[in-house]
């Protein structure tokens, strides 16, 4: 999502410099590669790249092909053959083992188009669905490209009332919006990626101690929402926190007031504020959020759970299951970055739904739909 976030806003530069535009999208990835389908990179005609298509070994040869669609006005689908020593020759080789697929869209100002979609997707409140078409059978002949946007709530298409299969398209968007898993489906010789994409992961920080700078900096980087609430004014203050747009003060019994919790919203508890703690402890379990952070040994949370039982506070296993006590991932943090580190890895393989351990010791793909 901030890939597409970044991809959006240099466009908006783009269209006030009078620059035309191109986009770049991984479309299809055969074997292993760099980035997975659904990797973006926009293009400017004076050469200006946002966002990544690959390590950095693909966006040079890219450039040149953007510049050549930018000045055709034609979409147009690459392929890039990381097994092929003429591919190595070129200076893309980039020993991944795969093919990787790139379509190249020129940006049409003052019309739907692509970056129109991108758009639709950062307003939506939760997943959406971006469709982009294209032949591998008929190089030469029409790309329809980045054609429709599905969300909760509303649709958008581009060019797509003219495509014979538009009806099975739009069913196959919806299963992929109900079911949440990205699909590559074939459709009378062209192929069509039906990519999920997920919401940005809300970051409630509480408390705003010198540890919570360094946490916020890095989500911060990451493109999360981020928002930072404490009971002290001189600590939750905008000389603290230049870059956070979201700064609260608030007592515990007012803080899910000023929060809208979904099930991308994720709590860390960093007031060392035993009483504050707990009393927002109490009222974020009814809600079932999916990421409970709390700073602090083992013993500090076991005492707080303690307590709400035994004053009536029902705790089930899915709260549990929800709550990171001590929070992060074990990489033998000490400092507050390090330790910052470890929180935002450990939020994101709780989101992304994995394990947090060492790649070397996976023995499936490394990126999944």
């Amino acid at each position: 999502m901030k890939e597409i976030i970044d991809i959006v806003a240099a466009y908006d530069i783009a269209v006030k410099e009078n620059k035309k535009t191109a986009l770049a999208t991984v479309v299809l990835v055969e074997g292993s590669a760099y980035r997975k389908a659904g990797a973006r990179m926009l293009i400017t005609e004076d050469g200006q790249l946002t966002g990544a298509i690959s390590g950095g070994c693909l966006e040079g040869d890219a450039l040149r092909k953007a510049r050549m669609v930018i000045l055709q006005q034609e979409p147009l689908l690459v392929t890039y053959d990381t097994m092929d020593d003429d591919d190595a020759k070129l200076g893309v080789g980039l020993g991944c083992n795969g093919i990787i697929h790139i379509l190249i869209e020129p940006v049409h100002h003052g019309q739907i188009n692509p970056i129109t979609l991108l758009k639709a997707v950062i307003a939506s409140n939760g997943y959406s669905v971006l469709v982009t078409i294209f032949s591998i059978e008929q190089r030469k002949g029409p790309q329809p490209g980045s054609c429709l946007y599905l969300g909760s709530d509303h649709m958008i298409q581009n060019g797509s009332a003219s495509l014979p299969y538009k009806n099975n398209l739009l069913v196959d968007a919806q299963n992929v919006l109900d079911n949440q898993y990205s699909v590559i489906t074939a459709y009378q010789g062209y192929t069509a990626f039906i990519e999920l994409v997920k919401p940005l992961i809300s970051l409630v920080v509480i408390g705003a101690g010198n540890d919570a700078i360094p946490l916020t900096k890095i989500a911060t980087v990451l493109g999360w929402d981020i928002m930072v609430i404490d009971g002290r004014p001189n600590y939750a203050s905008a000389e603290r926190f230049p870059s956070i747009k979201k700064l609260i003060v608030a007592k515990p019994e007012t803080v899910l007031d000023n929060v809208k919790v979904n099930e991308w919203t994720a709590f860390v508890l960093m007031t060392h504020n035993y009483n504050y703690e707990i009393a927002l402890l109490k009222e974020l379990l009814p809600l079932h959020t999916p990421y409970i952070g709390v700073l602090g040994p083992r013993k500090k949370l076991e005492r707080m759970l303690n307590e709400l039982e035994e004053k009536g506070t029902m705790i089930t296993e899915q709260n549990l299951e929800a709550i990171h006590g001590p929070v992060g991932l074990d990489i033998g943090s000490e400092t507050s970055e390090e330790i910052a580190l470890s929180i935002v890895s450990e939020i994101k393989a709780v989101f992304s739904k994995r394990n947090g351990r060492s790649l070397k010791h996976k023995t499936t793909v490394i990126h999944s739909a």
